[in-house]
């Protein structure tokens, strides 16, 4: 459908809590780009991500995209991320890994208003992922 790139300030660390280690990312800008839908993801966009105990981390994702012609449509996500210990710990310093070196999926879906983008509201779609120092990129596709 899509690749979307996300840009994330540093992020906000809450800690262990009586559940898991939780962070916050907040998105300030984005782009996304297909044959059906284009545009921009804007500030204000989140990801409340959770750190297992087993080191794998969950992510729970809101996103308010623009699509080139003002179209506003909401796309939210869970995922999960997992990696060796040395994958993180490069990752966590900020430098970028090769993405066949971890597990990073999400299931996306989206509410969109009646009109061009309405066929976003009828369709499940899995993203693969990598990250990159300044935030993820996925690859988003429609399942048929």
């Amino acid at each position: 459908m899509f690749i979307i790139q996300l840009a994330v300030k540093p992020p906000i660390v809450v800690g262990q809590t009586v559940g898991p280690d939780r962070r916050i990312g907040v998105v300030s800008s984005g782009a996304f780009k297909g044959e059906r839908i284009a545009g921009e993801v804007l500030d204000g966009s989140s990801d409340l991500l959770s750190v297992r105990s087993d080191g794998s981390t969950t992510l729970d994702a809101r996103l308010i995209l623009k699509t080139d012609d003002g179209v506003h449509i909401a796309m939210s996500y869970y995922g999960i991320r997992h990696m060796p210990d040395k994958i993180r710990t490069l990752m966590d310093q900020g430098d970028d890994v090769d993405p066949a070196s971890y597990y990073f999926r999400i299931g996306p879906t989206f509410e969109a208003p009646r009109g061009k983008y309405e066929w976003l509201n009828h369709l499940l779609a899995v993203g693969v992922g990598h990250r990159l120092s300044t935030g993820p990129v996925y690859s988003v596709f429609e399942i048929l």
